[in-house]
């Protein structure tokens, strides 16, 4: 299989179904054997009926994990790790703020461009946003790339990210570390880390 998708999410029934569409078009359109893995993170809303209802209408492609209350990304991360099958693993944010259209471009740069990890980095976010967003995100950015010794990444915390599936398989995700998975990469040993410009 090419590519696997764990989305964790919570309270995202009304983005589930246009996300959903939006990452079959590009697979279909670029002829990706693919699985996409729903994590519902004890969402309150109707999410998980309508994570059930994709999986009636799509049962070869999405799978459903429900959690009973709220854990936090990095459990639903790592449920989701643990079970993909997909060459490539994909992982983005449920609220449509991450493009399934970055998908193949992500896909090559692991595959042809041999990376272990590719995190998405997204140059204009924070026009807009208040310094006090702003501010406390670039301090979190430098002291990660200072300690991890990973250069190269602007936003650690972008939930767009593409793996090889062996650095899923060998890196354990937990507590709040789903903000330091490419320092958990490096550490396990894969150390060939990039950043694309979304």
């Amino acid at each position: 299989m090419d590519i696997s998708v764990v989305i964790p999410l919570f309270n995202e029934e009304e983005s589930l179904p246009e996300l959903f569409s939006w990452i079959k078009r590009v697979m279909d359109e670029n002829h990706f054997s693919y699985e996409v893995y729903f994590v519902n993170d004890g969402s309150t809303d109707n999410s998980w009926q309508v994570i059930e209802q994709l999986r009636k209408e799509n049962p070869e492609v999405v799978h459903g994990i429900k959690f009973r209350r709220n854990y936090g990304k990095s459990p639903a991360l790592y449920c989701g790790f643990d079970r993909v099958q997909g060459d490539v693993v994909i992982t983005m944010d449920a609220d449509l703020q991450d493009s399934p259209d970055e998908i193949p471009e992500l896909y090559r740069m692991i595959k042809e461009d041999g990376y272990d990890l590719v995190s998405g980095y997204k140059i204009n976010r924070s026009k807009g946003d208040p310094l006090s967003k702003t501010i406390p995100t670039k301090l979190f950015n430098a002291t990660a790339r200072k300690v991890s010794g990973i250069h190269n990444l602007h936003d650690f915390n972008c939930g767009l990210k593409a793996y090889r599936r062996d650095v899923v398989k060998n890196i354990e995700v937990y507590g709040e570390m789903h903000r330091y998975i490419p320092y958990l990469a490096k550490n396990a040993g894969f150390s060939k880390i990039g950043e694309k410009h979304l």
